[in-house]
């Protein structure tokens, strides 16, 4: 179809959309149903396993593949970006990455303990294909919204997320308490097990279904096609060392990526490993109340996120978009210095309501702060290659320095302080961010 003008409503939607579509992966394999069968896996297993030469904490294992994989995407974004960004298809790009994360999704049907190199390449693939189509989603930003539009479309592209993965989620539930209900058979626990496993299916579904409405009106890309040779294969690497080099001359964006890079860390690093923490430090009273209530703290925090996510909206209109996230870092390092103390259910619960409210708005506030802060230019899918090659490398360390912490001593608590200490240091760094550089 013809292209729609650049701020047209019907092409903003369309493009806040495909949150809609893949965000059921963040909430059904990165937070809530994934991690709560791969810890039901290790029920009999004492949390350990020899993997890779060497006697692991399950916990531990998925944060190493997990950096693993985040290292991956660092390495390829700019790569691809930047020859996306050449030839003018990123559109095309951003679907394989799509395609190969959702059935990914659905490869972890098969995911098990006794195979457990081939599950761990579909978890591998599936972070991969999610993050890598990230690349081109948020690229498309500054070329479909005007800059006093931004905020607001990058708002409701969070709260759509928000809203249909919650959806799914329920259903989910419903699936893993009632299995026999949706002619699931076999005995209690066997039944609840595979009604996870569908669940990694249904998630691919839902992801390629819904992001076909948002291929369908995004333009191919924001330049004229040209032809791709070998010369350009690492067009991506140069054009980061240009923005690179670009930064030094745009001192206000250099000084945020400071404190989102460090923001970052820690934000991703608490989402990644959430529901790891409750399963093994919350003393749960059965194995059934630990995998509902796991889930039901994770539906509180997105339901909770997507008020979360429109307050911080109208909070940067009025009082501008570095002050607020200075307060949203300093209510993360106050939540992270909490969950060090926390052990029973309901410590847990009211931590979940207090993520959710500061998750989703940290999320869509810096990135469209970025994408204010960046100098005139066509070529946006470079210079959110490297703002994505920057959150990527600081969820590498982020998760490095869990799974280490949790490896060595057996509890991620002391792991949390280490998030707290990233909070307070992202906040010291975004002060030097001048409030009038950003404009509303």
């Amino acid at each position: 179809m013809k292209n729609l003008p650049k701020g047209d409503k019907k092409l903003l939607n369309a493009w806040a959309f495909y949150d809609w579509a893949n965000s059921v992966y963040t909430l059904t394999i990165a937070s809530a149903v994934f991690p709560i069968f791969y810890e039901a896996l290790f029920s009999d297993r004492d949390h350990y396993i020899d993997v890779f030469g060497m006697h692991l904490k399950n916990s531990a294992l998925i944060s190493f593949i997990t950096a693993a994989a985040f290292l991956v995407v660092s390495f390829i974004s700019p790569l691809l970006s930047g020859i996306a960004d050449y030839v003018g298809n990123k559109k095309s790009f951003m679907k394989f990455f799509c395609y190969m994360g959702a059935l990914s999704c659905m490869g972890l049907y098969w995911f098990d303990l006794d195979n457990i190199y081939v599950g761990l390449l579909f978890y591998f693939l599936g972070l991969l294909g999610f993050w890598g189509s990230l690349v081109f989603y948020n690229s498309y930003l500054p070329d479909i919204a005007f800059e006093e539009q931004q905020d607001k479309i990058s708002a409701k592209g969070y709260s759509l997320g928000y809203i249909g993965s919650v959806i799914l989620l329920i259903i989910n539930l419903a699936m893993i308490m009632k299995p026999k209900l949706f002619g699931i058979t076999g005995t209690d626990g066997e039944a609840a097990m595979k009604a996870m496993r569908y669940s990694f299916v249904m998630v691919g579904v839902w992801w390629i279904l819904f992001s076909q409405y948002t291929y369908y009106y995004l333009p191919k890309g924001s330049k004229e096609g040209n032809k791709l040779t070998k010369s350009v294969v690492f067009n991506g690497f140069k054009e980061l060392k240009k923005v690179w080099a670009a930064l030094k001359n745009i001192t206000p964006l250099k000084r945020y990526l400071g404190g989102f890079f460090v923001s970052s860390m820690a934000v991703q690093t608490v989402m990644l490993v959430a529901t790891y923490f409750g399963a093994q430090e919350i003393q749960w009273s059965s194995k059934d109340e630990s995998t509902i209530g796991l889930i039901i703290c994770i539906l509180l925090i997105q339901i909770i996120a997507v008020f979360g996510a429109i307050l911080t909206s109208r909070a940067s209109a009025k009082w501008g978009n570095i002050p607020t996230l200075i307060f949203i870092n300093t209510l993360w390092a106050i939540f992270c210095a909490l969950a060090f103390f926390i052990t029973l259910p309901i410590h847990f619960y009211a931590m979940a309501a207090a993520i959710g409210l500061v998750m989703g708005g940290i999320q869509a506030l810096s990135r469209s702060t970025y994408s204010k802060l960046l100098p005139e230019t066509e070529d946006t899918t470079s210079f959110f290659s490297f703002y994505d090659v920057a959150e990527k490398i600081g969820i590498v360390i982020g998760m490095c320095v869990y799974g280490i912490i949790d490896q060595i001593t057996g509890s991620p608590r002391a792991a949390i302080v280490i998030l707290a200490i990233f909070f307070i240091t992202a906040i010291f760094l975004l002060r030097r961010v001048h409030k009038k550089d950003v404009s509303n």
